[in-house]
């Protein structure tokens, strides 16, 4: 150690992503006043019902810079000040709609305190004090919003889950290559998986609504498009396209994303990535956004785990 140089122990100079988690509980209401109580519920569903409804949040938050003297990037302690007394103190226990003025309905330029809105809002007030580069923020474990820090650009990811049987096997190949190629997966009557599905779609905030998208028509098209055909399947055999396209992980995951990048544009998003989860060892992702593939996950990939 005393080799080194002191302005580099500890790993000072290197740059690292840390990330803290936070949670609060608050509850919120879709409504908008400018709408009737008929254009509401066509537009929330549920979430128009008064007096609302609560969830427990879960708050992850990604900072990066270089390691100091101390190794480390920050003071955890001052990390941790400035979430409490920025955030979570002043939402916790509240209704979202009547605590920050950015959801003040009566103010033309207020929107509804959707995940994905209060996921930039948090940005917005935690950017002054940490050197963010990005927020999650769950509303529930099936339904989570991302946010980077470009303009009103936001992520949105929603879970849901299938069951599956299939085989891996090409018919041009013998039971001897096949069982090489895919070991116990290629045995002739399958077998089966859990699958969990996250559905990442990029989209820009509305002002007014807080939303990325319409959530119930992106749940609806996801099920309808993907859990309905899917769950419960002999894939190889009631699925079409895996008659002639070996169904792995992998494969599974394309055409998912091949079936839903039209519909969700249609929606007014961007199919962003889809995720596959096949068991707690294995998964596979495919990003629909070429362009985006550089640029977005550094950030998203600190999270990830969380």
């Amino acid at each position: 150690m005393t080799d080194v140089p002191l302005s580099e122990r500890h790993g000072q100079g290197r740059g690292c992503v840390i990330t803290r988690r936070a949670c609060f509980c608050a509850s919120h209401r879709y409504w908008l006043p400018e709408l009737s109580s008929d254009e509401n519920a066509a537009c929330f569903g549920l979430c128009a019902l008064s007096p609302g409804h609560g969830h427990n949040y879960e708050l992850i938050v990604s900072m990066a810079g270089e390691l100091n003297a101390d190794g480390m990037v920050l003071n955890l302690s001052e990390v941790k000040h400035a979430i409490r007394s920025e955030v979570t103190e002043q939402l916790d226990f509240r209704f979202l709609n009547d605590v920050w003025p950015e959801f003040d309905l009566s103010n033309s330029e207020g929107c509804l305190p959707t995940t994905e809105a209060l996921a930039r809002i948090i940005w917005d007030r935690l950017i002054p004090h940490l050197p963010l580069v990005a927020i999650r923020l769950y509303e529930h474990q099936g339904l989570w919003a991302d946010y980077l820090g470009d303009a009103m650009d936001a992520y949105l990811t929603i879970r849901t889950h299938f069951a599956a049987a299939h085989r891996l096997a090409r018919a041009e190949l013998s039971k001897e290559e096949n069982e090489r190629i895919y070991g116990k997966c290629a045995r002739p009557h399958g077998h089966g998986h859990n699958y969990l599905l996250d559905v990442t779609v990029r989209g820009e905030v509305n002002p007014r609504t807080g939303m990325v998208c319409d959530l119930v028509a992106l749940q609806n098209l996801v099920n309808d498009l993907v859990v309905e055909p899917f769950d419960h399947t002999f894939l190889n055999k009631d699925v079409s396209h895996f008659a002639s396209c070996v169904p792995t992980a992998e494969n599974i995951a394309l055409h998912i994303s091949d079936c839903l990048v039209t519909p969700i544009r249609e929606i007014g998003a961007h199919l962003h990535k889809v995720r596959l989860q096949e068991s707690p060892n294995n998964a596979a992702e495919v990003y629909a956004e070429a362009p985006k593939l550089e640029s977005m996950p550094e950030a998203l990939q600190a999270v990830a785990a969380n």
